[in-house]
């Protein structure tokens, strides 16, 4: 949140010091690290002064007003919420508000749940289904509200605009968490905030909401089979619905006049790109509609057999691997969804592929011709294996090549890591991933971020968490080599990860459980993969709620810089064939991911003296 005040002292603020926007942008930077965009400072000076207005002239000028409230667990916030008393109930009660500036918008393609707007370059989510995200996103993380779920509404204030300017918006069905009111309509909307708020302090009420417990993330994969099976059970907002609608619209023009159409969702790590194709799968599967997911991910693709298909057999074909096309016949599916895409290959025969399919036909292509929408979900800074090249570009080039229309959906907000986009910088920054020198972390309240001075005390710091209820991983650089021949006359697994008098396995390698740990693909998931340190490429796609990485001799610190040395690294994916500059993009992001996976924090040890005193430079000390 950017600021809290009574909607009197606000508008005072607005009207006698003039400085309401620069206070906020003061305010964003500190909490933020990067200064607010020159749209979004228009957007304070303009339109919190018309809501604001509107509050003090329905008598409701004691209303506690937070500003730019950053909801649970995401960086996504809501433009305003007004907390205050029910004029009928005596009890708490809150309305979000989006604000708008927009004179007018229209239905894009005929759908009214994405808008064109003018003066936008790409369609937006309609502000009515926008704002009743929020308030359904708010209802299900914030613990204050779990047993009052009616005290929220929500309203997107279009200050600007006229009825007829936005008629057809209201195609959207209008409720309690989600209504829309113009500037025509200024009295009207007096008399909704005055039917749901009275003119009483909100004070207290607006402590309540700022005090309410955080309640845990709904994990990917612990919801799956709910999911794909029976109904929603995530909450998209903004980019990610956008996205969702982008792909069913695509779908109804298929169906409807043989279109063909590739849809791209780009996006950083924990931006909800799985969540959006669970989401997909789910409501495709249950209205009939031909689809499959597909990843490069063994691990991904079996837990969501595992997961997803625990029950019911034909789930778990709905999940497949890229190569698994090779001889699908064209548009045979209405939608294929591809998750991690990142992890695209050139081509998808390898040495067991049969003579008859090794045409060198681009995987990308195989992957295009198998549906008539193929969704690719990608994050470009994931690709940690060479060879591996799913990029927008690539995939835009692909659907050029075909003649195919190709629509890209940035992601701009993201739900791991606590929803600390200052912590996703951090690490970005941290490994000089976009140019930038590492900088030291500055505690946001958001996630928690700790070094350990030994592997002991990395491991006891999770066990205590885990002692807590928290999940927790262990995992590594693939720095030493792995025993992948375990059998079950062995008394214990090979501790291959060696650091001085601790020992501990690796992930279990292959698809059977062993010695009670669990096989390779479930080790991020399964609550016995503690045990055992994990990759990255059993880390890649998943999410914990404490992270404990270990960085290996491959990348360390030398005077003032990142030093990568290959000799150090065991992958077997690095060949003498794998130019240097690959090997260092990669060992990079390999860590990046690895830094990327804890939901509420993660606490990071390195093998070498110079890079952990780098690290505790950087990272200050827990309280």
């Amino acid at each position: 949140m950017l600021f809290r005040e009574s909607a009197a002292s606000l508008a005072n603020r607005t009207h006698l010091e003039g400085r309401l926007a620069e206070l906020l942008a003061e305010n964003f930077l500190h909490k933020h690290r990067h200064r607010p965009q020159p749209s979004e400072v228009r957007s304070w000076e303009r339109s919190i002064p018309a809501l604001t207005n509107a509050l003090v002239e329905a008598g409701l000028g004691e209303v506690e007003v937070l500003v730019e409230y950053g909801l649970p667990l995401t960086s996504k916030r809501a433009d305003v919420i007004l907390a205050g008393v029910h004029p009928a109930t005596g009890e708490p009660s809150y309305v979000v508000v989006e604000l708008k500036q927009w004179s007018e918008a229209y239905p894009e393609d005929d759908d009214p749940l994405r808008c064109h707007v003018p003066s936008y370059p790409e369609p937006v989510l309609n502000p009515i289904e926008q704002v009743r995200g929020y308030c359904d996103y708010l209802v299900s993380f914030n613990g204050a509200l779990e047993q009052v779920p009616e005290s929220v509404a929500g309203v997107a204030y279009l200050h600007n605009a006229t009825e007829f300017g936005v008629a057809g918006l209201r195609a959207v069905a209008e409720d309690d968490r989600g209504r829309m009111f113009t500037g025509d309509q200024r009295g009207a909307f007096l008399s909704y905030l005055r039917s749901r708020l009275a003119a009483k302090p909100g004070a207290e009420a607006a402590d309540a909401l700022l005090q309410g417990k955080i309640r845990p993330s709904k994990q990917l994969m612990t919801v799956a089979a709910e999911e794909v099976r029976n109904r929603e059970q995530f909450v998209l907002l903004d980019e990610q619905r956008l996205a969702y609608e982008t792909v069913m619209s695509a779908v109804r023009r298929a169906r409807r006049a043989n279109h063909k159409q590739v849809v791209v969702v780009a996006g950083g790590p924990g931006s909800g790109k799985s969540v959006i194709a669970l989401s997909l799968l789910g409501d495709l599967y249950r209205r009939g509609v031909p689809a499959l997911h597909a990843t490069g991910s063994q691990s991904f693709t079996q837990t969501m057999r595992k997961v997803a298909g625990a029950r019911k057999p034909e789930v778990q074909k709905l999940f497949r691997y890229f190569n698994s096309f090779m001889e699908a016949e064209p548009n045979d599916l209405d939608v294929l969804i591809c998750d991690e895409a990142h992890r695209l290959r050139k081509t998808s025969a390898n040495r067991y592929t049969r003579a008859a399919l090794r045409t060198g036909r681009a995987q990308v292509t195989e992957l295009m011709d198998a549906a008539r929408v193929p969704v690719f979900l990608l994050d470009q800074h994931q690709v940690v294996r060479p060879g591996e090249m799913g990029t927008v570009e690539q995939i835009q080039e692909a659907a050029a090549e075909q003649g195919l229309e190709c629509t890209v959906v940035e992601l701009d907000s993201q739900f791991r890591c606590g929803g600390s986009d200052a912590y996703l910088s951090w690490v970005t920054s941290l490994l000089g991933l976009e140019g930038g020198r590492p900088a030291a972390w500055e505690p946001d309240g958001k996630v928690q971020l700790l070094t350990a001075e030994t592997p002991h005390e990395l491991e006891d710091f999770l066990a205590s968490r885990r002692a807590q209820s928290y999940g927790a991983r262990m995992s590594a650089g693939y720095c030493w080599k792995w025993t992948t021949k375990v059998t079950p006359s062995m008394s214990a697994l090979p501790t291959d990860v060696v650091i001085g008098d601790w020992a501990r396995p690796w992930n279990l390698y292959g698809d059977r459980a062993l010695l009670g740990a669990p096989p390779a693909p479930l080790w991020a998931t399964d609550p016995a993969g503690f045990g055992q340190v994990g990759c990255v490429y059993t880390a890649q796609g998943f999410e914990y709620d404490w992270s404990g990485v270990i960085m290996g001799p491959d990348l360390v610190w030398r005077t003032d810089r990142w030093v990568v040395d290959r000799s150090a690294s065991k992958d077997p994916a690095f060949t003498k064939a794998t130019p240097d500059e690959d090997v260092d993009r990669l060992v990079r992001n390999t860590y990046k991911v690895l830094l990327t996976r804890g939901m509420i924090g993660t606490i990071i040890y390195s093998t070498d003296a110079e890079t952990r005193e780098k690290l505790r430079s950087l990272i200050p000390p827990a309280l």
